[in-house]
């Protein structure tokens, strides 16, 4: 699933950088800052911010605490 505003362009299917967002996000064993996560991606934390957001509505991660992200089982099964 995709953003519910569709303003990033996200598809129902995860896109390469999604995954490459949830798999770095799977070798963390705590739930990480948008910045962590753009370093281990080695993208830019704008983009991956949007790419969070559309995870987060996907049920792909979630946020258990403000600012950060852990992957969910589904995120886990994704990639």
């Amino acid at each position: 699933m995709g953003c519910a505003t569709k303003k990033c362009g996200c598809k129902s299917e995860l896109s390469a950088e999604q995954k490459k967002i949830l798999t770095a996000m799977a070798g963390q064993s705590e739930p990480c800052a948008c910045k962590e996560i753009a370093a281990a991606c080695g993208m830019e934390s704008k983009a991956v911010s949007c790419k969070l957001t559309a995870l987060k509505n996907s049920g792909h991660i979630e946020s258990p605490a403000r600012c950060k992200y852990a992957i969910t089982a589904a995120g886990r099964a994704a990639i």
